[in-house]
């Protein structure tokens, strides 16, 4: 079952359950914090970026999350070439709110900082502003310090997906996520003292944008991907295991922004390393891919209660997908990102 959901509603009742589960090429829904059944150190609320420089074979990712008992910042800097990544996070327990908004279609303007890392995230007028720094991180080349000044542009026309879901066993759990692909970035990025100008048509930005409440374990697959393919715009969202999915799946192909909707996919990592290559298939055979990872950006968190084991890895995707007409869209070498995450908390 594939329930799209195309008009406005309430995210969720007077019980705290979903209205209208399904996906959405709009973020139709409308999210209420004072609805949630769920006491406020349970809400999540998180606003992800991933850039990646389809010319130059470099990528950049910010987070700011509001995970109701702490905050958590985080940036990186993944090299194609060097295959290795630099990363740079901090946490700050039962923080006052953040700010984010409650659709990200809404303007935003929301920032933070201590003396390691530096954060703004600004959403106006379609276009993204996003700053992010840390003067002490040593970059994979050896050099000290990122600086990344980007704005991505949200063109009107250009569709997203959108998913909300719940949990089987808990029906006030839910999953409230939009992911804006293929947006074209432009500014600069200064590494040590050198400043590099990001051109037009060579870099591409995803946001994760997801409100919700969890239940405790989790284990989850995403895969994103954004650029150009024979000078059209085109990208794709894959992921699965996160909620149940029997309303609808996140799984859509970007083209010349138009979501294509795919049915189920599916992961096929090495059991013995990240860095083998992979494979990903569609139970609808619309989509066939091989994956050569470059960088695997893992952490490991284990605090008792808190568990966290994420492996977010950057590399090329290669094969073939198909549009709902039939079309097929042939990638060689196109870069992009898979993560297999775990988390209890």
């Amino acid at each position: 079952m594939q329930h799209e959901v195309k008009n406005p509603v309430d995210l969720l009742d007077k019980k705290g359950r979903i209205v209208e589960q399904g996906w959405a090429r709009r973020p139709y829904w409308r999210y209420d914090r004072k609805r949630i059944h769920a006491p406020s150190w349970r809400i999540k609320e998180w606003d992800y970026y991933a850039v990646v420089n389809q010319k130059k074979g470099y990528a950049v990712t910010a987070t700011m999350s509001d995970l109701g008992y702490g905050a958590m910042y985080a940036l990186s800097y993944e090299d194609y070439t060097r295959k290795a990544c630099a990363q740079q996070s901090a946490m700050a327990f039962f923080p006052k709110r953040m700010g984010f908004v409650s659709s990200s279609a809404f303007d935003q303007d929301i920032s933070w900082a201590n003396k390691d890392l530096r954060f703004a995230f600004v959403n106006k007028n379609g276009k993204r502003h996003i700053l992010f720094a840390s003067p002490s991180l040593v970059l994979p080349d050896g050099t000290k310090g990122l600086d990344v000044d980007l704005t991505l542009v949200q063109p009107s026309e250009l569709e997203s997906m959108n998913i909300a879901t719940s949990w089987e066993k808990k029906r006030t759990a839910f999953y409230l996520n939009q992911k804006v692909n293929c947006m074209e970035a432009t500014g600069r990025i200064r590494r040590g003292y050198a400043i590099e100008e990001v051109g037009p048509k060579e870099a591409w930005g995803v946001l994760d944008w997801g409100r919700g409440v969890w239940t405790y374990q989790n284990r989850w697959y995403w895969g994103s991907a954004s650029g150009l393919v024979d000078g059209v715009r085109f990208g794709f969202n894959l992921g699965y295991g996160f909620s149940d999915r029997s309303p609808a799946s996140e799984n859509v192909l970007f083209y010349d922004g138009v979501i294509h909707k795919l049915d189920e996919i599916s992961f096929h990592i090495p059991e013995n390393s990240f860095l083998a290559p992979w494979t990903f298939t569609s139970n609808d055979d619309r989509l066939r891919l091989s994956f050569q990872p470059c960088v695997d950006r893992s952490s490991d968190i284990n605090a008792l209660v808190i568990k966290s084991v994420q492996h977010q890895v950057f590399g090329y995707f290669s094969g073939d997908t198909v549009l709902d007409d039939g079309r097929i869209i042939h990638l060689d070498h196109f870069p992009g990102f898979a993560e297999d995450v775990f988390n209890r908390w």
